[in-house]
C-alpha cells in the first residue's frame, strides 16, 4: 500500500493534468466560437468533453499496466515513453480512424455515395491523426512546462535531452515530411500504409537497440556496486566503467543507488498499483491484473471513440463545415487527453525525458499506425481501390493547409525544444501561441476563408 506523502505526489498529475483537460476544451470552444451557439452545439459540445473524460479515465489505468511492462522490461524512461506509453494515449486516434472509415463507408452504401468516401471517411482521419500530431507537439509539451513551472519549485524547468530530440523528434520529422508527400498526392494507396507500417518497425527496432543498450549500462553499474559497494562517489563509478569503455552519466548511477535498481519493483510497491476513476481506487498490478486491465480499457476507450465520430461529424453538421475541420480540433483533442496526462505525470515524477518522448512517440504511433490501419480497413472495404483526397476535381478542404502547417510548425516546434534543450514558462506561452494559430487555421477553413 502507498504511504500517504506517496499517495499524494501520485495523484498531483491527476489534479495538475486538469490543465490539459481545460486547454484541451477552450480550443475545442474557441473554434465553436465562430459560429452562433445553438442548444443543439452546446450539446455536442458537452458531449465531447464528457467523452474527453472517459477516455481519459479509460486510458489512465491503461498507462499504469504500461508503465508496469516497461518496468518489468528495465526500459529507459525515454524509450517507454516513445513505446509503451505512447501506445496507451494513441488508442482514442486509432479507433476514432478506424470508426470515422466505417461509419463514412456505411453511410455513402446507404446513399450510394461511395466516391465521397475518401474525403469524408479517411479525410476525417488524417484531420484527426494530423491534428493530434500538432496538439502532442506543441500543446502538450507546454501544459508540461506550466504545471511543471508551477509546481515542481525544485526543479521549474523541464528539461530535454539530446537523445530525445535527436531520436524521435528526428523520427517524427521523417514520418511527418513522407505524410506530407503522400498528402501531395491525389489519392492515398493501400501500399502507403504498409510503408509507414514498415517504418514504425524499423523505429521499434532503433528504440530496441537503445534498450538493450541501457539494460547493459545498468548490469555494468550493479556489477561494480556489487564488487566496489555502493557508497562511491558517482564520479569516480562514472570514471571506472569510462576505463572500462562503457559511458553512462552520473544521474544513472544515482538513480540505480536510490532506487536500489531502476527496472526492478521498489519494496515499497509505489508504482505497483493502477489508479482507477480520478484515482479514487488502485488496483494492484501484476501479470493477471495488467492483462484485465488493457482489455478493458481497450473496450472502453473504443466504445467513447465510437461516440467521439458521431458528436464529431453532428458538429459538422450543426455547423454546416465540412467534417475535416471539426475533426483536426474536436476529434483531435479530444483524443490527445491522455497522452497530456500521461506526459504530465511522466514529469511530475521527474523523468522529463520520458514526457516529451512521450508526445513525440504518440505522434510517430499516430502518422506510422493510426492513419494506416483506417487505410487498410477503407481500402479493404472499398475492393482495395485507392482513397481520393480529392473533392469536386479539388483537394479535399483544409488539406492545402494542413501541409504547410504541418512543416511550419513541426520546424518551429523543434528549433524550440532545441534551444538550450529545455522548456521554460516563457517557451512555454510560446508555444500556446502557435498552437492558437493553428486553431485559427480551423476556423477560417471552416468558414471559407482559406
Amino acid at each position: 500500500m502507498r504511504d500517504e506523502e506517496n499517495q499524494v505526489d501520485d495523484e498531483m498529475p491527476n489534479r495538475s493534468g486538469m490543465i490539459g483537460l481545460i486547454v484541451a476544451i477552450i480550443s475545442v470552444l474557441v473554434t465553436a466560437g465562430a459560429w452562433a451557439m445553438d442548444w443543439k452545439l452546446l450539446f455536442l459540445l458537452s458531449a465531447g468533453f464528457v467523452i474527453a473524460v472517459v477516455i481519459w479515465q479509460a486510458c489512465d489505468p491503461f498507462a499504469d499496466a504500461a508503465q508496469w511492462v516497461g518496468k518489468a522490461l528495465h526500459l529507459p524512461g525515454s524509450v517507454r515513453g516513445a513505446t509503451l506509453d505512447a501506445v496507451a494515449s494513441s488508442m482514442p486516434e486509432l479507433f476514432s480512424g478506424i470508426f470515422f472509415v466505417v461509419v463514412a463507408i456505411r453511410a455513402s452504401e446507404e446513399g450510394g455515395l461511395m466516391a465521397n468516401v475518401g474525403a469524408e471517411g479517411y479525410g476525417a482521419t488524417i484531420a484527426t491523426c494530423a491534428g493530434s500530431a500538432i496538439y502532442n507537439m506543441i500543446l502538450i509539451p507546454a501544459v508540461v512546462a506550466l504545471v511543471v513551472s508551477f509546481r515542481r519549485k525544485e526543479n521549474p524547468v523541464v528539461v530535454v535531452e539530446d537523445k530525445v530530440i535527436l531520436r524521435d523528434g528526428m523520427w517524427f520529422l521523417g514520418t511527418n515530411a513522407l505524410l506530407i508527400a503522400f498528402l501531395f498526392m491525389p489519392a492515398m494507396h493501400w501500399w502507403m500504409a504498409i510503408v509507414f507500417i514498415l517504418l514504425y518497425a524499423v523505429y521499434i527496432f532503433h528504440l530496441f537497440t537503445h534498450a538493450r543498450r541501457f539494460r547493459g549500462q545498468l548490469r555494468a553499474i550493479r556489477s561494480h556496486f556489487d564488487t566496489e559497494g555502493d557508497s562511491r562517489d558517482a564520479g569516480a563509478v562514472t570514471a571506472a566503467l569510462a576505463a572500462d569503455g562503457i559511458k553512462i552519466r552520473e544521474s544513472m548511477v544515482h538513480r540505480v543507488r536510490s532506487e536500489d535498481g531502476y527496472g526492478e519493483e521498489d519494496a515499497d510497491g509505489k508504482d505497483d498499483s493502477a489508479g482507477v476513476f480520478f484515482g479514487f481506487f488502485d488496483i494492484g498490478l501484476n501479470k493477471t491484473s495488467v492483462t484485465i486491465i488493457i482489455i478493458a480499457s481497450t473496450v472502453v476507450a473504443a466504445a467513447a471513440c465510437y461516440f467521439l465520430v458521431a458528436v464529431t461529424r453532428e458538429t459538422a453538421v450543426a455547423l454546416s463545415i465540412p467534417t475535416f475541420f471539426v475533426a483536426v480540433i474536436l476529434a483531435a483533442a479530444v483524443s490527445s487527453v491522455p497522452d497530456t496526462f500521461i506526459s504530465i505525470g511522466a514529469a511530475m515524477r521527474g523523468d522529463d525525458s520520458g514526457a516529451v518522448a512521450n508526445a513525440f512517440g504518440s505522434n510517430i504511433f499516430d502518422i506510422c499506425i493510426c492513419l494506416s490501419v483506417p487505410l487498410l480497413v477503407n481500402s479493404y472495404l472499398t475492393g482495395w481501390g485507392p482513397v481520393s483526397m480529392m473533392q469536386n476535381g479539388e483537394p479535399m478542404p483544409g488539406i492545402a493547409g494542413l501541409r504547410i502547417l504541418l512543416c511550419i510548425l513541426t520546424l518551429l516546434t523543434l528549433g524550440i525544444l532545441w534551444h538550450k534543450r529545455q522548456i521554460t514558462r516563457g517557451k512555454a506561452y510560446v508555444l500556446v501561441a502557435l498552437y492558437l494559430v493553428f486553431v485559427g487555421y480551423a476556423v477560417c477553413g471552416s468558414l471559407g476563408w482559406l
